[in-house]
């Protein structure tokens, strides 16, 4: 270990586990501020709140609304995220509790976000505590980033902070759900529109017009067999590809329709480009017949603070390796503090990674409370345990990194 430091593993997990009821009280409170994509504020603020009433050294919120909180005063760089904004609720019938009251038991809290992804935050926040009770500063500077617009566009919150405010970590922890695994990559993924044209006329008199829909038709078939031929890639997986809406113009419903469109949520594994992914739809034989319009979307939100930063829709893959120090030092922190062999694997879904690591290159690895499969689901939850066993990683991982490094 480090000649600076010992890190008393059994008094950092002590630590997490009398914080337990601290913070499950502040992942309720956050389940209970709704904070879908760009209406975070409110959540924000009591994010700030906690930060620095545990003691962090600086809290700020930047000009698109990130909130970032700094534990130490070291040279060295590394940082911590959670998205903290969510999804709707969907069909609150669908729901045994009110989404966002929750419901709390002795092992579960249940309600929006609490795995996707506020769990996260209330872990991170107090793995700064620990670090300050225990005195594990160093030579570093943790940033715990509490992270906007992620569900409407992943990584932008990212591309802002390092692009604009020059923040670039030696490496960042993503504490999106991983069920206690450790996850060092995930597929990418982009938003493609394709759009066909037609000329309208009456609907009683259909041959003289031009049918944008009945153009598409071929299309979705011809799709349908590309989805089932991409690209695989042994750790990542494979390429997918699904039609996710589907748009018409017409003059009224007794018209032919004079345009159609639609959207596809592409996921790319490892060697897939978005590129190679737009000329795969457009050398489509119906695709051609039909002069369809193949582009990628882009997106100009404005966050809550007004801010845009606007950006094309693709979200690049990324893999850290198996035998990177950043793996290393998450494997090691994990068998010294619970005696066990870690699980490490990679996410389904895509995070803020794709810019961390996929478009700038900073080392990106997963490790946070709750299960992939409750993403979006109703009745989300997040386990109490889990909570305590992020706390207990996040608080020793960056010593361990710096003895490593």
């Amino acid at each position: 270990m480090s000649d600076k430091k010992v890190i008393p593993f059994s008094e950092v997990l002590e630590k997490a586990k009398g914080y337990r009821a601290d913070m499950s009280a502040f992942l309720r409170d956050m389940i209970r501020i709704p904070s879908e994509s760009c209406d975070e504020e409110k959540v924000v603020l009591r994010i700030k709140e906690e930060m620095e009433k545990v003691g962090f050294d600086k809290v700020e919120i930047d000009p698109m609304g990130n909130v970032l909180g700094y534990v130490g005063h070291g040279e060295r760089i590394i940082a911590m995220d959670a998205h903290i904004d969510t999804v709707g609720v969907g069909d609150q019938s669908l729901w045994n509790y009110d989404p966002y009251e929750g419901f709390e038991d002795d092992e579960i809290i249940v309600g929006r976000g609490a795995s996707d992804q506020e769990g996260g935050m209330a872990s991170m926040v107090y793995a700064g505590k620990i670090i300050k009770d225990l005195g594990l500063e160093d030579d570093y500077t943790l940033i715990v980033t509490g992270t906007v617009q992620e569900e409407d566009c992943d990584g932008l919150c990212w591309q802002y902070i390092i692009e604009q405010s020059g923040i670039k970590p030696e490496f960042v922890v993503s504490t999106e759900p991983t069920d206690g695994g450790i996850y060092r990559g995930q597929r990418g993924r982009m938003e493609i529109r394709v759009e066909v044209k037609g000329v309208s006329c009456h609907g009683s008199a259909p041959e003289r017009g031009d049918n944008a829909i009945f153009k598409m038709a071929p299309i979705l078939s011809e799709i349908k067999v590309l989805s089932e031929n991409l690209g695989d890639d042994e750790f990542l997986g494979k390429g997918t590809l699904t039609v996710s809406e589907v748009f018409f113009t017409s003059p009224s419903r007794c018209a032919v329709a004079d345009s159609c469109a639609i959207s596809i949520d592409r996921r790319l594994t490892a060697g897939e480009s978005w590129e190679g992914a737009l000329e795969e739809i457009r050398a489509l034989p119906a695709v051609q017949a039909a002069q369809g319009e193949v582009t990628m979307y882009n997106y100009d939100r404005p966050a809550y603070t007004g801010l845009v930063y606007p950006t094309e829709c693709y979200f690049p893959s990324w893999v850290i390796p198996s035998d990177h120090v950043v793996t290393e030092t998450l494997e090691d922190s994990y068998r010294l503090l619970f005696d066990k062999e870690p699980r490490t694997d990679k996410w389904t879904f895509s995070t803020n990674g794709v810019s961390i690591m996929g478009r700038h290159g900073i080392p990106c690895i997963g490790f946070g409370p709750g299960k992939e499969a409750e993403a979006h689901f109703p009745n989300e939850k997040t386990w109490k345990e889990d909570l305590v066993t992020c706390a207990a990683m996040y608080a020793v991982i960056p010593l361990m990194y710096l003895d490593k490094a």
